[in-house]
């Protein structure tokens, strides 16, 4: 719900707040004033088309600021915590903003949002009926919603159940086509991983076989070198007759070096620990030449093992260098391909589980369908009857408003000999027609949902968006939002020239009803009707000031007597009328004693109490005004 709305910059209102509460709020004013302006700033707050011709000249820029009351634990203000915004106390603040290159930005709870989101979070709190809503009510997607939402959760419980069914029905569809339009690419991969893995299987590498192999390759063509030299070097460290020298070789020289220190290590601890090192030294050098000796008695200079060597390591060259990478990578991709492989060679299996499941959704959404279809038409005749008495109420006692549910056959024409499943409610003979009577459902079911009306006796019904005039098609929708509005809805309506074309009692039993809907919504209504402006909870009088360019529309709350002049002016196109004062006050008074008793929706229960309808028309004020021109000129003369 609105509770409080800033204008600034727009059409032409400079600046002006409107304080909205609970109820019926009425803004009235002369042509020209800025109602429109009013209303289009609320379009704006729920994502409606910015317009750069909409900003007041002058301005930099259109801004429109709005308090919203939401419940802390609502969806709202989760979606709003989500986003990062704020809400005070129960209060959150929204705003767009539009300048004059073009661009709109738009707020909630202090973030900047896209206007998407902005539309989202509004549109489930606002609702604007004008000509383009009425224009909107004339589709039958539309008229169908609008029959769901008044039948409620006999409707909506298995509407929900349907569209995950047919969600699940499509997703298996999509799969299905994915698998077949794949099928030949699948089947060349297959056979190109079956070649692959059959020559790693030939093959059989081992990890890092490569590198092992360049190793012993290494070794085995440099066999006589590294035989000589690790030989020399394990002579010169172990000595022997073919030592280079007399000495007999490190380790022999290191150890009478130990044995000379460990002598005179006695007297010096210093050299003590010089004796130690020099046989630590000592073993290691024998130590080393140990390995020298079995190092060379290893190294193997057979031509037939380097030959299998370098065949091996030719044949890993061949397998890796397609791939290219080394044997480890080779043997990654193998595993890789063997899990890709499975999962291509069980397609078969997928293709017969997804043709299970959307033969499955299928049933299910035709079950579903016919539920549906019974629900609705049940609905439509309780609706129908419901809406025709509010219409009676408005001063339309020989409209008729009728709802049709019509289920469209849902087998193709081949399936036509099925006679007992040409009911979308009941099973279809074999899994294929019910395949193909799935395919032609429709997103909210099989039913085709069409408002008809008939203006008056003795004319046959038809098509609302054909028969209904601008101010019957107003009243229609009035009076269908009176029926729902005990039901689902937003909490906030804006209905803007409701009242188009109509006048007199009609006039007042339109109040009647949007008083009504104030006790269920915040209603706000921009009206040209006294008749409708009596029966307001608040009266915003939207006024214009100012000459030439600097013409400024503001927003101000009239109290009773302001009432009775703005009421007395729309009566009579002036206040000072004391005629058009006390009609006005009749209204009011007729307004509030109706409140009183409750607005009964009767309209002839409305005319039987109510004064009003001596004041419904303009005719009296505007001969009174006429006639006390003719006394002024009188006097004048």
């Amino acid at each position: 719900m609105f509770d409080e709305i800033r204008i600034c910059g727009l059409g032409s209102i400079t600046e002006a707040v409107l304080e909205l509460h609970p109820g019926l709020t009425v803004l009235s004013g002369e042509t020209g004033a800025g109602k429109t302006s009013v209303v289009r700033a609320l379009g704006l707050l729920a994502g409606g088309r910015a317009d750069v011709g909409q900003i007041r000249s002058g301005s930099s820029s259109a801004a429109v600021e709005a308090r919203i009351v939401v419940a802390p634990d609502g969806p709202i203000a989760a979606r709003v915590q989500e986003l990062g915004g704020e809400i005070e106390g129960g209060s959150l603040l929204i705003a767009r903003t539009v300048g004059l290159d073009g661009r709109s930005r738009a707020f909630v709870g202090g973030r900047a949002v896209p206007v998407g989101l902005l539309a989202e979070l509004v549109g489930g709190l606002l609702a604007l009926h004008g000509q383009s809503s009425q224009l909107q009510l004339k589709a039958a997607g539309a008229q169908r919603a609008l029959l769901d939402r008044f039948a409620g959760a006999p409707v909506l419980k298995p509407l929900a159940a349907y569209h995950a069914a047919r969600e699940e029905w499509s997703a298996a569809r999509r799969e299905r086509a994915e698998l077949r339009a794949q099928e030949g690419d699948r089947a060349r991969e297959v056979e190109l991983l079956r070649l692959g893995l059959a020559e790693v299987d030939r093959i059989a590498p081992l990890e890092q076989e490569d590198q092992s192999l360049d190793r012993e390759l290494s070794r085995l063509a440099a066999a006589d070198e590294l035989r000589s030299a690790s030989e020399t070097a394990r002579l010169a460290l172990a000595g022997g007759f073919e030592a280079p020298s007399d000495d007999g070789g490190a380790v022999a020289a290191l150890a009478f070096a130990a044995r000379s220190l460990d002598a005179a290590g006695s007297s010096d601890p210093e050299l003590a620990g010089l004796s130690i090192r020099a046989h630590e030294v000592c073993v290691m050098a024998s130590e080393l030449a140990a390995e020298l000796s079995s190092y060379a008695a290893g190294v193997d200079d057979d031509p037939l093992r380097l030959a299998a060597a370098q065949e091996r390591r030719a044949e890993l060259n061949r397998l890796c260098r397609p791939h290219s990478t080394d044997v480890d990578g080779v043997l990654r991709w193998s595993a890789d391909a063997e899990r890709r492989l499975h999962a291509l060679d069980g397609g078969g299996e997928r293709s017969a589980a997804l043709e299970a499941a959307e033969l499955a959704a299928a049933h299910q959404m035709l079950s579903l369908a016919g539920v549906l279809s019974a629900a609705r038409l049940a609905a439509a005749a309780e609706l129908a009857r419901r809406v025709t008495r509010e219409l009676a109420a408005l001063s339309m006692t020989a409209a008729r408003f009728t709802v049709t549910v019509e289920a469209r056959s849902v087998l193709p024409d081949g399936d036509a000999q099925n006679s007992d499943a040409q009911n979308c409610g009941e099973q279809t003979s074999g899994d294929g027609a019910a395949l193909r009577a799935a395919e032609r459902l429709g997103a909210e079911g099989a039913d085709e949902v069409e408002f008809l009306f008939t203006p008056g006796a003795g004319l046959p019904p038809r098509p609302l968006a054909k028969s209904a005039s601008g101010g019957e098609l107003s009243r229609v929708v009035l009076g269908l939002e009176v029926v729902l509005a005990a039901g689902l809805g937003p909490a906030s309506m804006v209905f803007d020239e409701v009242d188009a074309g109509i006048g007199g009692e009609a006039g007042v039993e339109v109040g009647r009803r949007l008083a009504a809907l104030g006790r269920h919504r915040q209603v706000i209504c921009v009206t040209h009707l006294p008749q409708v402006a009596a029966f307001a909870d608040r009266h915003l009088l939207v006024a214009k000031g100012g000459r030439g360019a600097g013409v400024s529309s503001s927003v101000q709350k009239l109290d009773q007597p302001g009432r009775v002049l703005e009421l007395s002016r729309m009566l009579a196109g002036v206040s000072d009328s004391e005629l058009a004062r006390g009609h006005a006050a009749e209204l009011l008074a007729a307004a509030a004693a109706a409140a009183a008793e409750g607005l009964p929706p009767s309209g002839s229960r409305a005319r039987r109490r109510s004064p009003a309808p001596r004041a419904t028309t303009a005719r009296t004020p505007a001969r009174k005004r006429s006639s006390e021109r003719s006394r002024t000129a009188a006097r004048a003369s």
